[in-house]
Order: structure tokens, then C-alpha cells, then sequence
């Protein structure tokens, strides 16, 4: 009985086009929604990002040089927590060491490889070498 009240009424062809316009109304506010995220994102630093997709991130903010010896100085990194969370499942630390201590472990270790392999970016310098023969000469 309802439906036939509904239907000489019109007012099932009402709620059909109720029902469009909420599913189009979701649809916009869902597209509204994504588009609010994406601006935000890219207005977001490369850090914050990777933390709100939860991903791991480090980064090189400066790098100082001690300008009397070109040979000291040192990086200032900056990281978020989704990267220290990698470190300690590597092996890097564990539950409760400072965070620093765990970035400078795995640091060390990367500037250690970096020099193993050889792969730093520079020319090769000639380290010298030995001869054992000539040493043993001169002290007899």
C-alpha cells in the first residue's frame, strides 16, 4: 500500500533523486577531502610528508666545515620517527637508547662503507706505501 501511495505521489521519484544527490554530495566531499590532502601535502616540508605517510625519512640540513681545517667538521641530519623505527628493526639500537645514538651508529656506519668502498666522489689519494725491505736495509 505504502509504494502505491509512494508511486501516485511522486514521492518515490523524489527519494530516487534524494538518494543520487547523496551519493553525488559523498562523492564531492570525498574529492574535497583528497584535494584538501594533496594541497596540504605539497605545502608540507619533505619531512612531514614522509611522516604523515608514515614512511621513513632522513636528511642532510647542513653540512659545516671547520674553515682553519678543511678536514674536521661534520653534518646536521634530521629525521622522523618511522626512520629510527627502521634503524632499531636493523639492528641499529634498541627500545629506550636515545635516538641520536641510534642515528649516529647507523651514520658511522654509512661513512665507514662509503670510505670501504671506496665510492666517496673524489679523486683518489695516494696513501703511500711501505716498503719493508728498504726499512729492514737501513737498520742493519
Amino acid at each position: 500500500m505504502k509504494q502505491v501511495i509512494k508511486k501516485l505521489f511522486g514521492i518515490d521519484k523524489v527519494e530516487k533523486n534524494i538518494a543520487i544527490a547523496t551519493k553525488k554530495l559523498e562523492e564531492t566531499e570525498a574529492q574535497l577531502a583528497k584535494a584538501k590532502e594533496d594541497t596540504e601535502l605539497v605545502t608540507m616540508s619533505e619531512k612531514d610528508r614522509a611522516t604523515r605517510k608514515k614512511e621513513p625519512w632522513v636528511g642532510v640540513i647542513n653540512t659545516h666545515v671547520n674553515k682553519d681545517n678543511v678536514r674536521n667538521g661534520f653534518f646536521e641530519l634530521d629525521w622522523n620517527i618511522h626512520f629510527v623505527e627502521k634503524l632499531k628493526n636493523e639492528g641499529y639500537g634498541l627500545e629506550g637508547d636515545p635516538e641520536e645514538e641510534i642515528i649516529d651508529r647507523w651514520f658511522r656506519e654509512l661513512c665507514a662503507n662509503v670510505v670501504v668502498d671506496g665510492d666517496y666522489g673524489g679523486a683518489i689519494v695516494a696513501a703511500g706505501s711501505l716498503d719493508i725491505n728498504a726499512v729492514k736495509k737501513t737498520n742493519e
